[in-house]
């Protein structure tokens, strides 16, 4: 009888993992959408709606193996890059090796390399 009982309760915990997990994932191909749009505003709510921060997500959050910064740089969404810079900690832009990355690819001029320079008081 408790194999039983213990067997129901496996599967309806296991019911509630996944749905969480799948919605996980729509938050964070969301994130990279509107970072690629440069679309801060539903960026914000969307950030808000999943009660995530940048600060947590950014070390780990990969669109198409580029970090959010770099996607912001590729996609030319300087307002959205900016606010990454904001919201980021010094030392995870720092670990991430954005600076030399944007300029090794030409982004030495861009609006988000400035604030990046500003963030990191180079």
């Amino acid at each position: 009888m408790r194999s039983i009982i213990l067997a129901g309760v496996v599967l309806i915990a296991t019911s509630f993992i996944v749905p969480t997990s799948h919605a996980n994932e729509q938050l964070l191909i969301s994130v990279c959408s509107y970072v690629k749009d440069n679309d801060k505003s539903r960026l914000r709510k969307k950030l808000k709606e999943g009660r995530i921060t940048l600060r947590n997500i950014y070390a780990d959050l990969k669109c198409n193996s580029n970090n959010l910064l770099q996607t912001a740089y590729s996609s030319s969404a300087d307002e959205v890059g900016e606010y990454i810079v904001k919201r980021v900690s010094s030392k995870a832009l720092t670990q991430s090796k954005v600076w030399d990355w944007a300029n090794a690819n030409g982004h030495a001029d861009s609006p988000i390399t400035a604030a990046l320079k500003s963030k990191l008081k180079l």
